[in-house]
């Protein structure tokens, strides 16, 4: 059987039997499950769930003798990305400075090396008219947009230059228009963001 059947059936196992875990302290005593082709995604609160949840699968693995190699990661919120749990986080002012200046600089390129932006600026005006009129003035001043009818997007290599590009147009944007900033969907849905921890199982036969 391929491994990506082995997969789905310990997915759907994990399905009718949920993983129990406890420990949080706040009652969020849920582990979310998914897969993904070859892997299972196992989202927990807390490292001491994220763990017990690794002995389950691993116990269901064991049952069907199949092998399975386990990755333990931990959501960095300000590097905002998934890092060795281990790793110490910063301590100071000056330290967390230094890691978002890493992060915008790492967003720049990686946006550059994908040849697309990691996030988009939308402004969304009450007519189409009042997006022809922002198009225009971003095409004078040579910025490139996607024009859609009455919403006008416009992408950014980073946070920084989102949040700074969306106070921007938030001035100037046609009256009543609305500005909002989120990552590129492409972006998004490679990240998977999710709960604090998650633990990666990649089975074998």
């Amino acid at each position: 059987m391929h491994e990506e059947d082995h997969v789905r059936e310990l997915a759907h196992a994990l399905e009718e039997h949920p993983i129990e875990v406890t420990g949080s302290g706040s009652g969020d005593d849920r582990v979310i499950v998914t897969h993904d082709g070859a892997e299972i995604f196992c989202y927990a609160a807390t490292r001491e769930q994220a763990e017990q949840a690794q002995a389950a699968v691993k116990k269901l693995a064991d049952e069907h003798g199949w092998t399975a190699d386990f990755e333990l990661m931990h959501w960095h919120p300000t590097a905002e990305l998934w890092e060795d749990p281990d790793k110490p986080l910063p301590q100071d002012d000056a330290q967390l400075a230094a890691e978002r200046r890493e992060r915008m600089a790492q967003e720049r390129a990686d946006a550059e090396a994908e040849g697309y932006p990691d996030f988009e600026v939308t402004v969304h005006c009450h007519s189409h008219r009042d997006a022809n009129a922002l198009a225009h003035k971003l095409e004078q001043e040579g910025i490139p947009f996607t024009h859609r009818w009455s919403t006008v997007m416009v992408g950014a290599n980073d946070e920084d230059a989102a949040t700074e590009l969306a106070d921007r147009l938030r001035a100037e944007a046609p009256e009543g228009a609305t500005v909002t900033v989120e990552g590129n969907l492409r972006s998004v849905y490679e990240e998977r963001p999710g709960r604090r921890f998650w633990m990666l199982g990649g089975l074998g036969g």
